[in-house]
């Protein structure tokens, strides 16, 4: 198997370094090659996503993924933002279905801001549609007004098949699950959200074993903080996704411990933690390597259907933090603080004492 490894910008490389020494453990004879992306191509190749990185992703069976970004860069042009690599990354793969889990360790029910009572239990996945929404719809642009005033303006937009596509996803995964499926949407204000909304219930007639529910987007923020465990699967839009999944991690404690997988029809997937590249604390070995380690386990499970191999890493996640192994992020009074190799190597150490 080969592994294409772009480990970006920021804390990337050094979360996903503890990541493939994980890989190394787990899966001595992968191959894997490196490549760069984001800010890291500009300055190899004055673009964020050089061609030659583009290719090792398309032969490759998989792709761990670190993260891209750097300080203003909202300044530069939109296809000179090292963003537009992993965005460049999901279409040209069409990489439709990410899916973003929030599991709350229970050695961390301290670290959430929530009460325990709340979070006590958590396990919820969200799909997010990775291709379409304004992330992607044109027209788009700013451009200046008759009255000399300039004007910014996105398209929101979804076809019958992009929606039909990652809902029959959703409704995979709940079967998996618990058979729960809420859909999120703002069908009372938006038209592409009626026919989000339409073509949903009409997949989900296909599904009777599925539970199907329906939530606008404003509620559902409030019932992710406010009552989270009602929640299994939730499907929702791109931009939609990106925020829930962004409030969703600060249930588990830190968005420092949530991995994803984006994945497309083909089986391969796009494995990269849900946090950014966090310049500001890069190169301090105080990131939290976690999320990008279990980004590693998805994609043993998903594209390499490993999943003993996967759930070895996850017990060993586990098992480091009963330990009370803590970065910054998560750490509590009376716990170890340790630093991103450190953790990584906890996690390493653990695996080797469970094969002891």
């Amino acid at each position: 198997m080969k592994i294409a490894v772009l480990a970006g910008d920021g804390i990337g490389p050094e979360v996903m370094a503890q990541a493939v020494k994980v890989l190394r453990h787990v899966l001595p004879n992968a191959e894997t090659e490196e490549a760069p992306v984001g800010l890291a191509g500009i300055h190899a190749r004055g673009v964020p996503l050089p061609d030659e990185t583009m290719a090792l992703a398309k032969r490759a069976d998989a792709i761990l993924f670190g993260s891209v970004g750097g300080p203003d860069e909202s300044t530069l042009p939109r296809d000179e933002r090292p963003g537009t690599g992993l965005l460049l990354l999901r279409e040209g793969l069409d990489l439709y279905a990410n899916f973003r889990p929030a599991y709350m360790f229970p050695e961390l029910i301290g670290a959430s801001t929530l009460k325990p009572e709340v979070v006590d239990g958590l396990d919820l996945v969200i799909l997010r549609e990775l291709t379409g929404d304004v992330y992607f719809g044109k027209p788009r642009g700013i451009e200046k007004g008759a009255n000399g005033q300039r004007r910014g303006f996105n398209t929101m937009e979804y076809s019958e098949a992009h929606i039909e596509r990652v809902a029959h996803a959703g409704f995979r995964a709940a079967r998996k699950r618990r058979k729960k499926l809420c859909s999120v949407d703002k069908a009372n204000v938006l038209e592409v959200s009626q026919l989000w909304r339409e073509i949903v219930t009409n997949v989900g007639r296909e599904y009777p074993d599925v539970e199907l529910s329906h939530l606008f987007i404003d509620a559902a923020s409030m019932m992710m903080v406010r009552a989270p465990k009602q929640f299994d699967v939730i499907v929702t839009g791109n931009m939609f996704g990106d925020i829930l999944s962004d409030a969703a991690s600060m249930l588990t404690g830190s968005i420092g411990m949530l991995p994803s997988a984006s994945l497309g029809d083909d089986g391969k997937g796009l494995y990269e933690p849900v946090h950014g590249s966090a310049p500001d604390i890069a190169g301090k070995d105080i990131a939290n390597p976690l999320a990008q380690i279990l980004s590693l386990a998805m994609m043993l499970r998903e594209s390499f259907a490993m999943e003993d191999k996967a759930r070895q890493v996850e017990n060993a996640v586990r098992s480091v933090l009963a330990q009370g192994y803590r970065t910054a992020d998560i750490f509590q009074e009376g716990k170890r603080r340790v630093g991103t190799e450190e953790m990584g190597n906890a996690v390493v150490e653990a695996l080797k004492a469970a094969k002891a």
